[in-house]
């Protein structure tokens, strides 16, 4: 991650000193297991465990440079300060070992770093659902005016929609939290099952029931495809936040700083950057996850083809899912709603948006589907061509007059009506218990 998108907290989660810890951690529980099981001597387990206590990044990777292997690097900046003690380090474990379990840490605890994001982010949402539930705007489709909702009614989508977005993550997460100590291609031929479980039970992680020499992948593509399926919501609901920005429609505006500027030449603008960078941001997602995706067919027990890719992947997505989705929240906590101006845009077309009720009060009183259809239409048509409103033109349309009565098209034309159904929605996602029923 650049500094520009970074969140500090999860960028000490991939830190090098952090990884080189937790490789000396896997390394000395391993041995405290072979310990208590007679492998290792109780004086070199005293003297290894009191010895070895510090890594010293700068020195591995001053010999990786020669020995081109990090690991070795790592364990020979560990055991030159030992003395014959140090035999003990890394015994009947291989590299994949370390790597693939501190690495389940690691992604362990920066995935529940996204899950507290995403929290906040369905706590914010959660509000915007109830405290709008009674805010009329038009529904869209296609970008085009179709039937009266609430702001609080789309809101209450989002919410469903990142309830999902939380279930997948969780289940991620406890897929990624496994660890292996089960040596060179899994079998456990110089490496008990009973140190493996001792390691992963000190980490919080359980064992791999069937590893090869490495973790497979398809946990670490499950993770990688459930952010960007996160990222999908975030997306959908940024391009929504920005299309009701656009200066024709002025429904929502978000946070915008006392001191920002929205553009260098033009003093006027007040631009939805950071919906804007939400939207961009969330394109890595996708992309990383093709490569978790690309990373799951290895060589037979074990190749490295996966190793440099992952280097840049897991940080980045989860570095991109922890910001964008903190941005996002930080945009709905301060976004402002218009309510007038909702309320404007819904009238905008002086009724048309309750054509279906309309054609369905036709058919109600005995009209032919179709014949209503072109009825409503036609209104329609000759509103938007001519001088007369929706409302003159259904009223003075004998065609509509043979079944509908003014009363009859003023009770179609109801917003009570068209909105009642909500509640149905609030229900279902457990919110009426913290709003009136409509």
């Amino acid at each position: 991650m650049i500094d520009r998108y970074a969140l500090p907290e999860l960028r000490e989660l991939f830190d090098e000193r952090r990884k080189l810890e937790l490789w000396l951690r896997i390394e000395l529980l391993a041995a405290e297991a072979m310990n208590a099981t007679g492998v290792i001597p109780d004086d070199d387990w005293e003297r290894l465990r009191h010895a070895a206590t510090e890594v010293d990044p700068g020195r591995a990777q001053e010999i990786e440079r020669e020995s081109q292997h990090d690991v070795i690097a790592f364990l020979r900046s560990i055991t030159e300060r030992l003395g014959p003690e140090g035999r003990w380090l890394h015994f009947g474990l291989t590299s994949s070992d370390v790597l693939d379990t501190a690495t389940a840490v690691i992604l362990r605890d920066a995935t529940a770093l996204v899950e507290g994001e995403l929290e906040r982010l369905a706590e914010v949402v959660r509000r915007l659902a109830l405290q709008h539930r009674s805010t009329p705007m038009v529904g869209r489709s296609h970008g085009i005016h179709a039937e009266p909702i609430t702001f609080g009614f789309k809101a209450a989508g989002w919410y469903a929609e990142l309830g999902r977005d939380q279930e997948r993550l969780g289940r991620a997460r406890q897929g990624i939290s496994v660890g292996k100590v089960s040596g060179v291609v899994g079998t456990h031929a110089n490496v008990s099952a009973a140190v493996e479980r001792h390691v992963c039970d000190a980490l919080g992680l359980e064992p791999d029931p069937a590893a090869t020499q490495v973790v497979s992948r398809d946990r670490h593509a499950e993770l990688l495809t459930a952010l960007a399926i996160l990222g999908g919501t975030l997306e959908r609901i940024s391009i929504e936040l920005r299309h009701l920005q656009r200066t024709e429609v002025s429904e929502l505006f978000e946070p915008f700083g006392a001191g920002q500027q929205g553009s260098s030449a033009m003093p006027h603008k007040r631009n939805p950057v950071l919906s804007e960078r939400v939207t961009g941001l969330v394109r890595l997602l996708r992309a990383d996850a093709l490569v978790g995706l690309e990373n799951m067919a290895l060589w037979h027990e074990r190749d490295i083809s996966h190793s440099s890719a992952e280097r840049f992947v897991f940080e980045r997505a989860l570095g991109v899912a922890a910001y964008a989705t903190r941005t996002l929240a930080t945009i709905l906590d301060g976004l402002e709603v218009d309510a007038t101006q909702m309320a404007a845009n819904l009238d905008r077309l002086d009724g048309m948006v309750y054509s279906e009720a309309l054609l369905l009060a036709m058919v109600v009183k005995g009209a032919d589907r179709q014949e209503a259809y072109r009825l409503v239409q036609g209104a329609a048509m000759r509103s938007r061509d001519g001088q007369r409103s929706f409302r003159e033109e259904l009223l003075t349309d004998p065609g509509v007059g043979e079944w509908l009565s003014a009363q009859d098209i003023e009770g179609a034309m109801s917003l009570e009506h068209h909105l009642a159904g909500t509640s149905a929605t609030y229900r279902a996602l457990g919110l009426d218990d913290d709003a009136p029923e409509d």
